[in-house]
C-alpha cells in the first residue's frame, strides 16, 4: 500500500501492465499526451460495462482533447479481450493481475458486501497530463456522467 494517499499535483506512479490485443500500456509510452487513467472492478458486470461503453463512446472527443484511455482491472488480457469484443469498445484495457498498480494508485482497498469483508478494487480515475503529474482524482465514481466530467477536465489541460 502506498505509505500516503495520492493528491493532484503528485508524480503519477510509473507502469507497463498487459494489455488488451497482446500488447502493453505505460505511462511512459504517453509522454506528451494526457491519460486518463480509470480503476474498474471486474469486466462484464453492469457498473464497470456502463462505465467502459461511456468512456468508449466519447474516445474520439477524448482523442480531440489530446488524452488517452486506459481501463485496469484485475482481470486477464484475454478476459479483457472478450470484454472489448462483445461492446465493441474502443478503448485499450490493462491487466493488473498481482494488483501492484492498483495498490500504488492507493485504489486496492478493502470492501464489504453482504458483511464480507474482502480486498477489491475501488472504481477510481486519474487524469494525468502529459508530463506525468496527477491533474484530478475522482474516487469512489458513480459511473452516469462520469465519462462528461473527466472529458470537461481532460479539455482544461
Amino acid at each position: 500500500m502506498p505509505s500516503r494517499e495520492l493528491k493532484v499535483g503528485d508524480k503519477a506512479p510509473e507502469f507497463t501492465l498487459p494489455a488488451s490485443g497482446g500488447g502493453t500500456a505505460s505511462l511512459a509510452a504517453f509522454k506528451g499526451k494526457s491519460v486518463v487513467l480509470y480503476f474498474y472492478p471486474k469486466d462484464d458486470t453492469s457498473g464497470c460495462t456502463a462505465e467502459a461503453i461511456a468512456f468508449s463512446k466519447d474516445a474520439k472527443a477524448f482523442e480531440a482533447a489530446g488524452a488517452v484511455i486506459i481501463g485496469v482491472s484485475k482481470d486477464s488480457p484475454v478476459s479483457h479481450d472478450k470484454f472489448r469484443a462483445k461492446y465493441d469498445l474502443s478503448l485499450t484495457l490493462a491487466s493488473d493481475e498481482d494488483t501492484k498498480v492498483a495498490q500504488r494508485y492507493g485504489v486496492w482497498v478493502e470492501k464489504s458486501m453482504y458483511g464480507r469483508r474482502y480486498m477489491g478494487m475501488e472504481r477510481a480515475t486519474f487524469l494525468i497530463d502529459g508530463k506525468g503529474v496527477i491533474r484530478e482524482i475522482w474516487r469512489k465514481v458513480k459511473v452516469p456522467g462520469h465519462s462528461d466530467n473527466v472529458l470537461a477536465a481532460a479539455k482544461t489541460l
